[in-house]
């Protein structure tokens, strides 16, 4: 599963590392400890509209940074509530689900991160790992996003939510947990987020094998544990003697 991450880049870096333009108008926040139901960057690929809103599809798509809420509100859900629990999709069943079948044909975004935290059970107690690319590049999870609107409102903003497809874990990172975030290769970024592409069978692939083998899996405090935890200090590799005592507030499993 993928329940925390950190996304710290600020949008001019992510603009030219994923050659994208800067929709984020402004909000765009540091965060070490993301957590469910926040505000954060992803990465979209569009047709433009006119000025009506209407989809000019004959138009080249356009790729942008957009701000989107962690945890996937389905267009047909009652109220916001239930995007707390739909904050990651499995790739082995997200064709069939009704809440994203839809979403995963004509809606994917990548999802830019430092890195990701995990928790490695031992006995009772968990230990927090931070999984990250020691080389400083962004880490694009595979994402999907939604549009919602209160059934009573037309007329209100759209909330726009996304949520992380999750796989198996693979290689090293077995030793921390069984499942990993979909981790999007450079070379096929453009296919994830290609707006005309609706078959994803070759989209949906386990993560490289030598991007797994090349992530650094570093003990961490267990700060991290706190979601009003919030700085770089989470990210620091953990004394080898520090023990973890303090499992208050760790994400579900």
């Amino acid at each position: 599963m993928c329940g925390r991450y950190a996304a710290t880049k600020d949008p001019a870096k992510l603009v030219e590392e994923f050659a994208a333009v800067d929709l984020t108008e402004g909000r765009a926040r540091a965060d070490h400890n993301v957590a469910p139901t926040k505000n954060v960057v992803t990465v979209v690929q569009r047709h433009p509209r006119d000025a009506e809103g209407q989809v000019l599809e004959e138009e080249p798509a356009q790729r942008s940074l957009r701000i989107m809420r962690w945890g996937l509100v389905p267009f047909w859900a009652k109220d916001v509530s239930v995007g707390s629990r739909m904050i990651n999709t499995r790739a082995e069943t997200a064709k069939e689900k009704p809440a994203f079948k839809r979403a995963l044909a004509a809606r994917r975004c990548l999802v830019p991160a430092d890195g990701w935290f995990e928790w490695r059970r031992t006995g009772k107690e968990k230990e927090p790992f931070y999984m990250n690319d020691p080389s400083g590049a962004s880490i694009a999870f595979g994402g999907i996003w939604e549009s919602w609107r209160p059934k009573d409102d037309a007329d209100a903003d759209p909330l726009i939510t996304f949520s992380i497809i999750t796989t198996d874990a693979e290689g090293q990172l077995t030793d921390v947990h069984h499942r990993m975030p979909l981790i999007v290769p450079r070379e096929a970024w453009t296919g994830w987020l290609d707006p005309d592409r609706s078959e994803v069978d070759e989209l949906l692939v386990p993560t490289p094998p030598p991007i797994v083998e090349s992530l650094e899996l570093r003990p961490v405090s267990n700060l991290v544990n706190n979601v009003r935890n919030n700085g770089p200090e989470l990210l620091q590799r953990a004394d080898d003697g520090q023990a973890v005592d303090s499992l208050f507030d760790l994400p579900k499993p």
